[in-house]
């Protein structure tokens, strides 16, 4: 699929009927990546995503000196960690549009003796990584925008065994979690122990908790006040694991939506009401709009129509927001999206984007300065504009299931976290089968 094709989805006429496993989550696919990188001896990952995301990941930490060995049809991968050394001492690293790869190995190459670059694509460098770099100057790490005061990669850093040896630093909570999560997964092999301070209401949330779990899997344990606002990290070394990775409850949210917008029934294989992603949490979104949810041990199933406009804070699963923004379309009433302003700073400004496309599908949509109000209507043929974000494309698909003339433009982006989207679509939907 080249560059300049579009992706023109069919409607289906029938509810849509199926069951499917999502590729492995591409939030805890880099954050395992991260942490075996870090602990002592070798980890073996299994339902490794294989994903831009993740390739620039793993491509990265090759360049930083760790052996890493992959098997991308099986989905594993076997990482030998060095105990929380950086083996190379000068690493030029391209992150593309990886938000997860460039905060998370920021913190990971502060911890280094050597000389590191990380940068990215044009929408990179223009996605804020200030609060991140403040951070770490606190913890006495020599790193710069390499455009001064940009707040944006690229960012250099001089690396010190001296560095991150500093006792506590504050890290603004607002932009992103993933900023507060870099820090986390460094932050023990820094030699000393430090107490993070979060200034501001910390959004996401759900994704703290995941790498708070995830470093207990490896081996450390945080101590955590009871409002998230202070968080102790101890000075150890992680533990190599043998670790599974559940798929992506994000990638999820398409195939459930699929059912909401059709009236179907969708089978998710591999999550579950105890998953490490709060995104499972989307199914009782449509549940609030008229959907039927099944939780078993190793499956979520929803069934039927999202016919109820909801009024609803999506903070802690924004990534889904774009999900229920479409499906939210086909209700009986309108739908009001908020506290999602830090969507503004993801791939694109997702906001803006949201109600660009809609409105050019001919829905009514409003832009708030926190979120969206989605007024209900049927598409109009539209080319959907994507903004080299693979949730724009994703989501849109939906709007295709029911109305004709709906085509993705540039739909390769979805190469990000879910290459085989498309395809799994048109499973559930029946075409080809």
């Amino acid at each position: 699929m080249t560059m300049t094709e579009s992706r023109k989805i069919t409607p289906v006429g029938r509810p849509v009927q199926g069951a499917l496993r999502p590729p492995g989550s591409k939030s805890i696919t880099n954050r395992a990546l991260i942490l075996a990188a870090l602990a002592r001896g070798t980890s073996n990952l299994t339902g490794v995503l294989d994903s831009l995301d993740t390739r620039v990941m793993i491509d990265s930490l090759r360049r930083l000196g760790f052996g890493i060995s992959q098997d991308v049809v099986t989905g594993r991968c076997r990482i030998d960690g060095r105990a929380g050394q950086i083996p190379s001492g000068e690493a030029d690293l391209w992150l593309e549009n990886s938000g997860t790869s460039i905060r998370f190995l920021t913190s990971l190459c502060a911890l280094g003796a050597g000389n590191y670059r990380l940068d990215g694509v044009e929408r990179m460098r223009q996605r804020p990584i200030a609060d991140l770099v403040r951070a770490l100057r606190q913890l006495g790490v020599s790193i710069e925008f390499e455009v001064p005061e940009s707040d944006c990669p690229p960012v250099y850093i001089r690396g010190s065994h001296s560095a991150m040896s500093r006792g506590t630093a504050t890290i603004q909570g607002e932009v992103s979690s993933q900023f507060l999560s870099s820090l986390l997964m460094a932050l023990p092999a820094a030699g000393d122990a430090v107490v993070l301070q979060v200034t501001g209401r910390l959004v996401s949330v759900p994704y703290i908790n995941m790498t708070l779990k995830m470093m207990r899997s490896f081996g450390v344990q945080v101590e955590v006040n009871d409002d998230l606002s202070a968080f102790q990290v101890p000075a150890l070394t992680y533990t190599a694991q043998e670790y599974d990775i559940e798929p992506d409850a994000s990638a999820a949210s398409y195939c459930w939506g699929a059912a909401a917008v059709t009236g179907g029934r969708v089978r998710v294989l591999g999550l579950h009401r105890n998953a490490l992603q709060g995104d499972v949490e989307f199914v009782t979104v449509l549940e609030r709009m008229g959907c039927q949810v099944t939780w078993e041990s190793n499956s979520i199933t929803l069934s039927g129509f999202a016919r109820h406009g909801i009024d609803i804070d999506m903070n802690a699963i924004s990534d889904t927001a774009q999900t229920l923004a479409t499906v939210a379309v086909f209700a009986e009433s309108p739908t009001t999206i908020r506290n999602v302003e830090h969507m503004r700073h993801k791939e694109t400004d997702r906001i803006a984007a949201l109600v660009s496309e809609l409105r050019r599908a001919g829905i009514r949509a409003e832009e708030l300065q926190d979120g969206i109000k989605v007024y209900p209507g049927f598409p109009q043929p539209a080319a959907i504009q994507t903004y080299d974000d693979h949730r724009m494309a994703m989501s849109f698909s939906l709007l295709g299931l029911r109305a004709p003339g709906i085509e993705i433009v540039e739909p390769e982006c979805i190469a990000k976290t879910y290459p085989r989207f498309f395809d799994d679509l048109d499973q559930l939907c029946g075409v080809n089968a």
